[in-house]
């Protein structure tokens, strides 16, 4: 019983959702920059790769 409680908790908490919805949102428009704009994809990509290194580093650090 005290399981279905702590599941039913996390279900409706929805703190973290408008930072998830803001993430995909850049993430789309710099996939649909990068797509309009040929010139602009190389920036963008090297964006992204920083993102990932400096979150992977975050995530060893974190373990």
């Amino acid at each position: 019983m005290m399981n279905l409680v702590w599941k039913l908790r996390i279900w409706k908490d929805t703190r973290g959702q408008d930072l998830i919805e803001y993430a995909l949102m850049a993430g789309f428009v710099a996939v649909a920059a990068g797509a309009i704009m040929p010139g602009v994809a190389t920036s963008i990509s090297t964006i992204f790769s920083k993102v990932a290194s400096v979150m992977s580093a975050a995530a060893t650090a974190g373990s």
